[in-house]
């Protein structure tokens, strides 16, 4: 159907990534957890639209570019790795300045337990997701090997595989979001357990990047 060779198996294995733990997943727990579900939001659309513009650039050939020339690959995960190294240690700053807050203090100071929304949320998970390894890998090497090369219509193929995997993401990130968001009222009552969160996120977004330097093609 549509040129897709294995449908069943596409959707099992796109579930299986998705639901695998990365850098977009955490990251929109993270804001959801922290500002909401409005912000999470703005995370969860800039999640969507970097996944897209990489379904895009595999169906224009970037998989055969990116096997010519490995250097290619190399420069990406370099980039994407000192990106999510970045914020993780901002993470880390923090949930520093979260564990030695003292609420109650004063007026002013209270209102630094509901800190002010992030800026440039879209971007940060645009980012994120152009250079998400996992997402890199999906699309350049499973992505592809359930297109039928001799379908007339390889266009409409890889929409159809693009609206299945777009689906399922909206329904995890959906779900991370609600839970994120469920999560608001306890960290604002709890400022240490939210700090020690955040803090392992952190922890968590550096070894993404650590793992994305020493991984091999």
């Amino acid at each position: 159907m549509f040129g897709i060779t294995d449908l069943a198996a596409y959707i099992i294995g796109t579930i299986a990534v998705i639901l695998l733990p990365g850098p977009n997943s955490m990251y929109c727990l993270t804001v959801a957890g922290q500002h909401g579900a409005k912000a999470a939001y703005r995370a969860v659309a800039g999640i969507l639209l970097g996944d897209s513009l990489l379904i895009l650039a595999t169906v224009l050939g970037a998989g055969t570019l990116l096997k010519l020339y490995p250097a290619l690959f190399h420069g990406i995960k370099l980039a994407g790795g000192l990106y999510l190294a970045y914020i993780g240690c901002n993470l880390l700053r923090g949930a520093a300045k979260k564990w030695h807050f003292r609420p109650g203090a004063t007026a002013a100071a209270s209102g630094a337990n509901n800190p002010p929304e992030p800026q440039h949320i879209f971007k940060r998970a645009l980012l994120l997701s152009l250079t998400n390894p996992k997402a890199i890998l999906f699309f350049l090497s499973f992505f592809v090997q359930f297109v039928d090369p001799a379908y007339p219509h390889l266009a409409l193929s890889f929409l159809a595989l693009a609206v299945i995997l777009q689906l399922v993401s909206l329904l995890y990130l959906n779900t991370l979001v609600f839970a994120g968001h469920t999560l608001t009222r306890a960290f604002k009552r709890h400022t240490k357990i939210s700090a020690a969160a955040m803090a392992a996120v952190g922890v968590l977004f550096i070894g993404f990047a650590v793992k994305m330097w020493t991984a091999g093609l």
